[in-house]
């Protein structure tokens, strides 16, 4: 599995790094042909606004591409609503698979 964490207008911090890469391991015991996941995480920056930490997904398995985007306050809670959902849409995946 070939992990690529992306960042703009910001550096991501060790402590940060170390989270994401943490719940991706997660990732290999829901589907076993995982070939790239990359994960981008950006500062939003709208005019007048309290910044929003955006955290986005790419999960690459032969013949499908999962997608999710999240955005809060915080990019740890972002990225872990964003893994939650990309976990769902890999079960609800493997099951329409499974039932067809």
């Amino acid at each position: 599995m070939n992990v690529q964490i992306r960042t703009q207008r910001f550096e991501a911090d060790k402590k940060l790094i170390s989270h994401v890469n943490e719940k991706l391991e997660k990732l290999k015991t829901y589907h076993d042909n995982i070939v790239d996941v990359e994960v981008y995480l950006k500062v939003d920056n709208v005019v007048h606004q309290i910044k929003d930490k955006i955290a986005e997904i790419k999960v690459h398995v032969p013949k499908h591409t999962f997608f999710v985007k999240h955005e809060s306050k915080h990019f740890e809670e972002s990225f872990d609503l964003a893994i939650k959902a990309v976990i769902d849409q890999i079960k609800s995946h493997k099951d329409k698979r499974m039932s067809a």
